[in-house]
C-alpha cells in the first residue's frame, strides 16, 4: 500500500529529524512549510521530502486541507512536526487498512508529556491522522475535528505501543504561551456563544475537575496538578477573551 506522509512545519528543527526518521520508509514525505527561518528545510531535504509552501496562519488547521490535497497517494498519514510513529503502529495501520477497505479514517491514541512525565490525564487524546484523502476535510479553525465521509476505526488505547508519540515535553512557560495564542484563536469559532458570569465561574473549575479527577491527573503527582490548573487557565482565558471581544 502506498502512503503519503504529510507534515506541516514552521521552524520545526527541534524534533523534525527524529520525526522524519520514523517515517522514512513510506512512499512519499510531503512537507508543507510556512516559510521557516531555521534548519527545517535542510532537515527535510536530507530525507528527500517534497517541499511546498503555505502562508503563515498562526496555527496549523488552515493549511491542512491544502497540504493534504498535494499528496500523491489516496492514503495519508498526517503528523505534526513533533510526532513520531513506531513500527508496531505503522504495521498495524497498513494491515487493518488492507483488510478493511471500507474504513475511511483511523482515530489514533496519542501520548503526551509535561515537565518530563507522561500525562495519564491527556491520554488517549485521540487524533484523526490516517485516512483516505478524498474522504476528509478540515474546518479551518483551531482544534477542529475533521469532517469524515465513511467509517472511522478507533484503535484500542489499552495497547500504548499503538499510539502516536508526542515528543513535545511542554514547560510551564511554553504551555502558557500556547494558552494565550490558542485562546485568542478560539474566538472566531466561539464568537456566537453566550458567556455569563455563572459559566465564567464554573467552566474553568469543571475543566480542572475533569483533568485532575475524572481523567486521573492525580496519578501524575505535582506535575499532574499543575497540568490540570493550566487546562483550567486555558478555559478561563478563552471565556474571558470572548467577553472582551463582545464588548468591542
Amino acid at each position: 500500500m502506498n502512503i503519503s506522509v504529510v507534515i506541516n512545519t514552521l521552524n520545526a528543527e527541534k524534533h523534525l529529524d527524529e520525526v522524519l526518521d520514523s517515517v522514512k520508509e513510506f512512499d512519499e514525505i510531503l512537507i508543507c512549510d510556512m516559510h521557516s527561518e531555521d534548519a527545517t528545510l535542510a532537515i527535510a531535504e536530507k530525507y528527500n521530502a517534497k517541499i511546498i509552501f503555505h502562508e503563515k496562519t498562526g496555527f496549523v488547521e488552515p493549511a491542512r486541507n491544502f497540504a493534504i490535497s498535494q499528496a500523491k497517494n489516496e492514503w495519508v498519514l498526517l503528523l505534526d512536526a513533533d510526532e513520531t510513529v513506531n513500527n508496531d503502529l505503522k504495521n498495524y495501520l497498513q494491515k487493518i487498512a488492507a483488510e478493511k477497505p471500507e474504513i475511511a479514517c483511523f482515530a489514533i491514541p496519542r501520548k503526551n508529556y509535561f515537565l518530563g512525565r507522561f500525562m495519564h490525564s491527556a491520554y488517549p487524546d485521540y487524533v484523526y491522522r490516517f485516512f483516505k484523502k478524498s474522504k476528509i476535510h478540515w474546518p479551518e479553525y483551531i482544534h477542529s475535528i475533521p469532517n469524515i465521509e465513511g467509517e472511522v476505526f478507533k484503535i484500542n488505547s489499552k495497547n500504548k505501543s499503538l499510539a502516536i508519540e508526542h515528543l513535545a515535553n511542554d514547560t510551564i512557560s511554553h504551555t502558557q504561551h500556547k494558552n494565550n495564542l490558542y485562546s485568542t484563536a478560539e474566538i472566531p469559532k466561539r464568537q456566537h456563544q453566550k458567556v455569563g458570569f455563572f459559566k465564567l465561574l464554573t467552566s474553568p473549575f469543571f475543566w480542572f475537575f475533569k483533568y485532575y479527577f475524572v481523567k486521573q491527573g492525580f496519578r501524575d503527582g505535582k506535575e499532574g496538578f499543575i497540568f490540570a490548573c493550566l487546562k483550567s487557565q486555558y478555559k478561563f482565558l478563552t471565556l474571558s477573551k470572548l467577553i472582551e471581544y463582545k464588548k468591542k
